[in-house]
């Protein structure tokens, strides 16, 4: 009898020791290296424990030592300084009562966000080998069997570090490409499954190219892809998953573009487990995009719908998680089918909706949940 995995987006809550050392980093301020390091170990160990007692079949390192699942880019990688203009995604504009509340209750996080200024080139993967590490040793040491990392694809470190020094977008997207490859193929190579975090291919839609047609916007997102799938030229695509995602924030997202808008373009990236929301109001009928373009779904694909949300703190009943979860069943097949949630759960260092206890809660209802998947 065929059990359903689970796992999810990433990212995890960090605890307050973590994002202190991560803000003095981020803020030049003097910290001690030895001390940050063991901080990272102790608190990826405590993460992948959590995982495994919740039940999460194929954990990550909750990017606990990363300040955002994109900008981290910026310590690892010459090339980027100063400041990237701030874009307000399009359905926050659209009611600007509760874009103003969010602002003036600090629901908007606070990072560094760099231009491309130069040429961008790996400062050598030092810190990525810490993570890898850290992630292989807390697997070690509370028995999870398979993890998988996360790193950002180049579509999306153009849309949070803007360029303005590449002649073209194009030009961007290649430099970017070139740079992040030995990263993604060091992931792999130590056993870990990469994953690619791409909200450039939806939530860009709405932040970058609202003056744009849909039609148009999709020819930017294939050459996201194009640039992704080069990165990847290395790389098995059954050690890749992709997750698109329209914004983790609880907010409107009435300017969300569908689904069966990208469907194309999300399957055309050289990865087998495809991630993507299904909880959340705004996209929770988006299943009858896979159910009505079943014999569009290459058959080596494994589709990872999110039957957890990530932006309130209901914790769903494990019946909710099972009705979530058997549609997919009922369209690829137990085999095809990995249990996730939505987004991450600390998308940016310090920076979360859910409460962290309430995270892991949640994980546990995923658990629960597809083991009453017929």
């Amino acid at each position: 009898m065929t059990t359903i995995k689970t796992t999810h987006v990433g990212s995890l809550p960090r605890t307050q020791e973590v994002v202190d050392f991560i803000f003095a980093r981020e803020n030049k301020e003097d910290y001690d290296l030895a001390a940050f390091d063991a901080a990272m170990t102790a608190a990826v160990s405590d993460t992948v424990r959590k995982q495994v007692e919740a039940g999460v079949s194929i954990v990550s390192d909750g990017e606990t030592s990363k300040i955002s699942y994109a900008t981290y880019v910026k310590d690892r990688y010459t090339g980027f300084d100063g400041d990237s203009p701030r874009h307000a995604p399009a359905d926050l504009k659209k009611f600007p009562g509760f874009l103003k509340r969010l602002a003036d209750d600090g629901g908007t996080p606070q990072y560094a966000r760099p231009m491309c200024v130069g040429p961008v080139k790996s400062k050598g993967q030092g810190e990525l080998e810490k993570d890898i590490a850290n992630l292989k040793a807390a697997m070690a040491s509370h028995g999870a069997e398979r993890g998988f990392m996360n790193a950002a694809s180049p579509g999306v470190i153009s849309l949070f570090l803007q360029n303005d020094h590449y002649a073209t977008r194009e030009a961007y997207l290649a430099a970017l490409a070139d740079a992040m490859k030995d990263e993604y193929e060091a992931i792999v190579a130590s056993g870990l499954d990469l994953q690619l975090d791409c909200p450039d291919l939806a939530l860009s839609r709405h932040m970058l190219f609202n003056d744009l047609s849909d039609a148009e916007f999709v020819k930017i997102a294939n050459s996201h892809v194009e640039a992704l799938n080069h990165a990847l030229q290395n790389v098995p695509e059954d050690k890749v998953r992709i997750h698109i995602c329209w914004g983790n924030y609880e907010g409107p997202h009435v300017c969300d573009v569908p689904m069966a808008t990208m469907f194309d373009t999300l399957m055309s990236a050289k990865a087998q487990y495809v991630l993507f929301e299904t909880s959340n109001p705004r996209h929770g009928h988006e299943w009858t995009t896979f159910r009505d373009r079943k014999a569009d779904i290459p058959d080596h694909k494994v589709l990872v719908p999110g039957v957890v949300d990530t932006t309130t703190n209901f914790v769903e009943h494990p019946e909710l998680v099972a009705q979530r979860t058997q549609r997919f069943v009922d369209i690829v097949g137990k085999d095809r089918v990995i249990a996730g949630s939505d987004c991450g759960f600390g998308t940016f260092a310090g920076f979360g909706t859910v409460d962290p206890d309430i995270a892991y809660a949640k994980l546990s209802a995923l658990a629960e949940g597809v083991a009453l998947v017929k």
